[in-house]
């Protein structure tokens, strides 16, 4: 009994050590600020003087101007990351998006806020994946599900916290506030040492440059698997969620169902999703099945939503809520990814992975509004869902099991 609890002792300080605490809260700013923006879109550009219809269309671009950061930032920190460390990635990017944060609470004019989210897209694109490499190295190989449940639970409240600061506040407050703990956190990164795997590789090997990534068959067919498994989960956030009064309107719903409120619901979803789907991995030895299980919820929560008969705003957000749930593989998909490749290729693969998945939206949601007009919200939402399923199930019956893997490995 001794012996059992202080195995259970020592496993908890493992997984609750300062690099694991530093990227579940890293993320957690992450997720903040990132939804920040889809929250305070409107009420800032009407603040900046514009009108109903330049919101729409100005809103638009200051986002795509973010993705396009987000995008860039994905490689540029994961090769910075395979080339000086992890280490540094946390610094540079928390450094650069807080600041950017701090900024956007002082705008003035629609061109500078687009410049601004920018630069924060980019700074933002380097945290998520830096951690989870950094995790996956440090941590031994039977944890690492257990600290991607703690990043991404702890991660993900940062939705949460967003929805609350945005009501208790105005939206430059709010922007500070996300700033100026992403400033905090970067004072706490100052003990955080770099990864033994990364510190250990040979000096004298040549390293593998990104575009390898492209180059050789075999691995674009691994980068494209880890991509693939993930896109249930935008589809959910990106089209299911966010246009959730839309599909409450198709599902004929007397009840004005908001948008928000989906989202919020789908987030808290996932923040208790993303705990289980880690302890899932480590109970089934498996990450493959543990993926595959939550994305068979997905598949049924996806069937509820539009062929269940939903009657009630309420029960309409408890499917959201049963989604967020599902979807809640998020950390557990990227520490799969971070296992996929070798040393000298993780943070390059991990990091953009993570936000070309985010990005995926930017090819789901022109096809859905493309789909609209003609089939109906439902079977246009249905659609791409068949697309994303089909590629998310087909990619994770090719890919290879990793949990227990050594990573302690080059790409060649």
């Amino acid at each position: 009994m001794t012996t059992t609890s202080s195995q259970t002792t020592s496993t908890l300080r493992t997984v609750l050590s300062l690099p694991v605490i530093v990227a579940a809260l890293g993320y957690f700013v992450d997720v903040y600020d990132l939804l920040l923006f889809n929250i305070v879109r409107v009420p800032s550009l009407r603040d900046l003087g514009l009108s109903e219809e330049e919101v729409s269309i100005v809103g638009a671009q200051v986002y795509n101007w973010q993705q396009a950061g987000l995008l860039l930032g994905g490689f540029g920190w994961g090769i910075w990351g395979d080339k000086m460390g992890r280490r540094s990635v946390l610094f540079g990017s928390i450094l650069m998006y807080s600041l950017a944060n701090i900024a956007c609470g002082f705008v003035s004019s629609p061109d500078t806020y687009a410049l601004l989210r920018f630069v924060a897209g980019l700074g933002l694109a380097g945290e998520l994946g830096a951690g989870i490499t950094l995790i996956a190295e440090i941590l031994p190989k039977e944890l690492r599900g257990y600290g991607a449940s703690v990043v991404a639970g702890v991660g993900l409240l940062g939705a949460i916290a967003a929805f609350f600061t945005v009501s208790l506040s105005d939206w430059r407050t709010a922007y500070w506030v996300g700033g100026g703990l992403g400033l905090i956190l970067l004072a706490m990164r100052v003990n955080v040492l770099e990864s033994i795997l990364f510190d250990r590789m040979e000096r004298g090997v040549k390293r593998a440059q990104w575009w390898t990534i492209f180059s050789k068959r075999s691995r674009l067919i691994r980068y494209l698997r880890c991509m693939g498994i993930a896109l249930p989960t935008y589809l959910v956030i990106g089209i299911y969620a966010t246009f959730g009064n839309e599909f409450g309107k198709a599902l004929g719903l007397a009840e004005e169902v908001q948008a928000g409120n989906c989202v919020l619901y789908t987030y808290i979803g996932i923040v208790l999703g993303d705990f289980f789907s880690g302890l899932l991995s480590q109970w089934l030895r498996s990450r493959r099945r543990a993926i595959g299980l939550m994305m068979g919820m997905t598949f049924l929560g996806c069937l509820w939503l539009l062929y269940g008969g939903i009657r009630s705003a309420a029960t309409l957000y408890v499917c959201y809520a049963w989604l967020g749930f599902s979807i809640g593989y998020i950390a557990m998909f990227l520490t799969t990814t971070a296992e996929q490749f070798g040393t000298n290729l993780r943070a390059t693969v991990t990091t953009s992975v993570a936000n070309n998945v985010r990005a995926t939206v930017l090819l789901t949601l022109p096809l859905y509004q493309y789909l609209k007009p003609g089939w109906g919200v439902l079977e246009a939402g249905a659609m791409v869902g068949v697309l994303c399923f089909g590629l998310g199930v087909l990619s994770l019956g090719y890919m290879e099991e990793t949990y227990g893997k050594e990573l302690d490995y080059l790409e060649t």
